[in-house]
């Protein structure tokens, strides 16, 4: 990676200036002149608004409606420090990139009362400038990370009005009346706002914008497939070479699933979860560094995040040299049997927690029938007794964020009612974990969870990642098929 230039006035109308720190050599005036000129118009003319652009307008019209007469304000966010001069890759805040399609960093959407509703527009980053130099002269700028749309390119993409955001600061700073802004992505908006707004009026925009993720459009479930899609292929790929994890690590299984999320979508939605062995009763292995040996479970958590991001969240839980042992099979019968019974309880009209519950009695019973824990059964669900070997909740709900709509109202999401256009998780799991010594020594170690994605439809649901088989034969036959 080459050094960087580090300009001292990244604004303004005065020249870029490099320091002179003894890395970069001074810029002659013939030089800076010379880089003004001889380069050809790119601008792009032809540009049609994203697919979701009827959506996001849509989104906006539903948030203006919310809050009639008060200025929103939803940023992006900003890039952050790895280390010294070097950035995380960015990722835009779901509330903005919700609204807007767009997911560049530092862009903020800010709707200001017009009439009976709002003007929406977009604050960015314009294209570097050619004439102070930016352009090569800044570490951010066109030569250095790539061409950012220019303003007018920008409006023709996401069909919003748009403005240089290095004025907005300014412009916020002097506005009056009721503004409420998403907090925690810009620390200079904030700032530009601090007199202006409450943390309580703030969180209920945040709120709302997640309540309006509950249900999905039909471009979000297209997303959503899209996602699930390429993860059932990266699935595939991992299967092909278990072999080689077995000479090397989790982390090969780790590289093999990113580098399909990298191919085809934009990024995995979530750390992927490589858990061999007993990792796998860890619900969130993912430091991926341990081995994989033959004849113990792979447990497998992961999700491709699509360019407009939208992740997939599958698992599966696979017998690393094909064929489950007798007391493996039993357990993943068992979690099979439960998601079964979890998937039945996904209708519409049903509440939010009729899945989990549904699963948790069949774990239950297992654990009864198996000698595990002292029934009956319905004293065990009472006292939450399985939950030594079950831990977790039963699924969430899925979109831009692997845990969607996380800020909803209790009222409205947990304690709620499923409606058609719904995606949520079905994953029940057993953990029995290494030191565990309530159970006998043969189960110790052993994780299984199994994990889909189901749409909540008109009549019940389905399950998007049927492309990946469930049942323990299944399994066994898709792996022999794979490894040939």
């Amino acid at each position: 990676m080459t050094d960087q230039p580090a300009p001292e006035n990244p604004e303004g109308d005065e020249p870029i200036k490099q320091r002179k720190n003894g890395l970069y050599p001074a810029v002659s005036d013939e030089l800076a002149e010379n880089m003004k000129s001889g380069w050809a118009d790119t601008e792009l003319r032809d540009l049609r608004p994203i697919p979701q652009a009827q959506e996001t307008a849509r989104r906006r019209a539903e948030l203006s409606a919310r809050f009639p007469g008060e200025r929103l304000v939803i940023p992006a966010g900003n890039l952050r420090t790895r280390s010294n001069d070097t950035e995380y890759s960015f990722r835009a805040s779901t509330e903005y990139a919700y609204l807007t399609g767009d997911q560049t960093q530092d862009g903020v959407l800010v709707l200001e009362p017009a009439g009976d509703g709002h003007e929406a527009t977009l604050h960015l980053l314009p294209r570097s400038d050619r004439e102070n130099g930016e352009f090569w002269l800044d570490g951010m700028g066109e030569l250095w990370v790539g061409r950012r749309h220019s303003l007018t390119e920008a409006e023709r993409l996401y069909g919003v009005p748009c403005a240089d955001v290095r004025e907005l600061a300014a412009a916020l700073a002097e506005a009056t009346g009721p503004v409420r802004v998403v907090r925690g992505h810009d620390a200079g908006v904030e700032a530009a706002l601090t007199d202006k707004v409450t943390a309580e009026r703030d969180e209920e925009l945040r709120i709302f914008v997640s309540e309006q993720r509950l249900v999905k459009d039909a471009f979000e479930i297209g997303e959503l497939q899209k996602a699930v899609d390429s993860t059932v292929r990266g699935f595939e790929d991992v299967v092909k070479v278990l072999d080689k994890a077995e000479a090397t690590s989790e982390r090969y299984i780790e590289g093999t699933f990113f580098l399909r999320a990298r191919v085809e979508g934009n990024d995995i939605g979530y750390g992927s979860i490589c858990a061999a062995g007993p990792h796998a009763t860890t619900l969130h292995w993912v430091r991926n560094d341990g081995p994989v040996r033959s004849g113990e479970l792979l447990l497998l958590d992961a999700g491709v995040e699509t360019h407009t991001l939208y992740t997939a969240d599958v698992t599966r839980t696979l017998p690393v040299n094909g064929r489950y042992s007798e007391l493996q099979r039993k357990i993943y019968d068992a979690v099979y049997e439960a998601q079964e019974a979890g998937i039945a309880a996904v209708k519409p009209g049903a509440k939010f927690r009729d899945f989990h519950d549904a699963s948790q009695r069949v774990l239950a019973e297992k654990l009864v029938e198996w000698g595990l824990v002292e029934g009956p059964v319905e004293r065990v669900v009472e006292l939450g007794l399985q939950r030594r070997w079950t831990l977790h909740g039963t699924g969430h709900m899925l979109g831009m964020d692997v845990h969607d709509c996380a800020v909803a109202r209790t009222e409205a999401y947990v304690d709620g009612v499923l409606e058609p256009g719904m995606v949520l998780t079905v994953e029940p799991g057993l953990y029995f974990q290494a030191d565990d010594l309530t159970v006998p020594e043969e189960y110790r170690g052993i994780g299984v969870r199994i994990e889909d994605d189901i749409l909540v439809t008109e009549d019940g649901n389905r399950n998007l990642s049927a492309g990946l088989p469930r049942t323990s034969a299944d399994v066994e036959a898709w792996m022999a098929s794979l490894k040939g």
